[in-house]
Parts: C-alpha cells; structure tokens; sequence
C-alpha cells in the first residue's frame, strides 16, 4: 500500500521525507516532516468496496498526529469519489456507530472527543463499515480491517513521541 498522496490531497504546505515505520497487518505506519515539525499517519485501505459506481479513485481511511499542532488521533476517511453535498457518513464498528461530516472527497469526525472514541473503538474492533454517498448520489459500503491497526497506531504514537 502506498499513501504517499494522502499528504498532497491533506494539506497544500511543504510536506516532505515520508518515511514508512512498518507494515503492520492490513495497516501501515509513516511518519514525515511538515514545515519543519514531525507529524505521523496510519492508513489502510478498504478490504471489500460496494457500490454500484462506473469509476471510483482509492479509498483508504487515515489516523494522524500533529503534536506541533497539538493534534492527535485524526480520523479521515478518502472516498475516491465526491460526497454528495450536505451528506454525512456512517462508520460502524461492533455496536458504534459514528456519524462523520464530509467535504469534497474526505470525511471527518466532528471534534477531538468523536475523533478519541472512534480510534477507541479501532483499537477494540476487528472491522470497520464506512457508509456513504457520492455526489451522484451511489450509495457506498467500504468494508476495513482492523488487523494491525494497534500495532500500527502503537509505531506512530512512538514516532511522534506521543
């Protein structure tokens, strides 16, 4: 898996020297230097993706730290697509349900504390379901595994001295 493009669609500053800390199941760990300061992500992408769409880009669902920034646990998910505007998407895991506002082609949880319960409940789960709605209004159902994921959030939280 490569996520390298995830920090050109993330943020349009000065991102450089992406290392990767490890291959960790169905998650990977990377750290890299942005406008001088140490930030790190984990990332997967979908095992199963469902959907009656003609074309759809990579999708992957990201966890990342920025401890310049005091930020940490970072929740996002990259549809491949558009969102439908005004839409919302819906991650599963287990009984948890979390309810995530989109823009263009990303998701994200609403504040800190959503984004603290869902790596929470990735820490705890074996599966994750993201639910959505493309801007052609195609429903969507992206099916993760969370094999590795700990280990993988274990690998950056070390990186970033967190």
């Amino acid at each position: 898996m490569v996520f390298a493009g995830f920090l050109a669609w993330n943020q349009p500053v000065a991102s450089q020297g992406i290392q990767r800390l490890g291959d960790f199941e169905d998650w990977n760990a990377y750290q890299f230097t942005e406008n001088g300061n140490i930030a790190c992500y984990v990332a997967s992408e979908p095992k199963k993706a469902e959907g009656k769409y003609k074309k759809r880009g990579d999708a992957f669902s990201i966890v990342t730290h920025r401890p310049s920034e005091s930020r940490r646990d970072e929740v996002s998910f990259i549809a491949g697509y558009t969102y439908k505007k005004d839409s919302s998407v819906e991650v599963s895991i287990g009984d948890e349900a979390f309810k995530l506002f989109t823009q263009g082609d990303g998701a994200w949880a609403p504040d800190k504390e959503a984004d603290a319960a869902l790596v929470a409940a990735m820490i705890k789960g074996r599966g994750m379901v993201v639910r959505g709605v493309s801007s052609r209004g195609t429903k969507t159902v992206d099916s993760y595994s969370l094999n590795g994921f700990t280990k993988a959030y274990k690998a950056i939280n070390k990186a970033c001295g967190l």
